[in-house]
């Protein structure tokens, strides 16, 4: 589904991505595994569009998402969730998971919403509360929503349970496992894989804007 070849990648004039190969199969859960700096996050990044690869390609079904530009790749139906959450504060939980739809005007989007509080409960029960309203762990939960609702062929979740409480963090694997179960396709980034390894499919080490190891 997802193969990305040869990659390079800079911020401002330091290059952080160099020759990066990866690829996600349908229906699999890949892990890009490396501590803080090494990578991962503009690995994301320019998978989405947000920085620009200066070579290589990046394949969706065959599709190369170099030429895309950015702002259009939500509409190929990848979802993203940023380590930071990156949630509007004065817009409901709701109105959160909704903003691809209204950004794409993707169809069967309440079906879609309908799986997610299935998926994530938790969610539905604050599903009026305004984002400034969240503690973390609920911000993350619904950063985690909404890429669900724009992710319909592949999610990228970029750290998914760094900085917030255990209690969260188990949770989200909880969540993590469903979606595996019913054959999403996933590249999850962790500093390590001490709690997801059981999950994974596919590894990717990356240290220093390289993929040191596959596995």
């Amino acid at each position: 589904m997802l193969e990305v070849n040869n990659i390079d990648a800079d911020i401002g004039p330091t290059q952080i991505l160099r020759s990066v190969n990866l690829n996600v199969t349908a229906g699999s859960m890949c892990g890009l595994i490396g501590r803080n700096g090494a990578g991962k996050t503009t690995v994301m990044r320019t998978i989405m569009g947000l920085l620009t690869a200066r070579n290589g390609t990046i394949l969706l079904d065959g599709e190369d998402l170099v030429r895309i530009d950015g702002y259009k790749r939500a509409h190929l139906g990848i979802g993203y969730m940023p380590e930071d959450r990156r949630l509007v504060p004065q817009l409901t939980t709701e109105e959160n998971i909704l903003l691809p739809v209204w950004a794409t005007k993707a169809d069967n989007s309440d079906s879609r919403l309908r799986w997610i509080f299935q998926l994530m409960p938790e969610v539905e029960e604050f599903r009026h509360r305004r984002g400034s309203e969240l503690s973390g762990g609920q911000q993350k939960f619904v950063a985690f929503a909404r890429a669900l609702m724009a992710g319909v062929r592949l999610l990228l979740l970029d750290e998914p349970s760094e900085g917030i409480a255990p209690v969260f963090a188990k949770r989200m694997i909880e969540i993590l496992q469903n979606l595996k179960a019913e054959g999403q396709a996933v590249l999850v980034s962790e500093s390590n894989d001490v709690h997801i390894a059981h999950l994974l499919d596919r590894t990717f080490v990356i240290e220093r804007g390289n993929i040191i190891e596959n596995r």
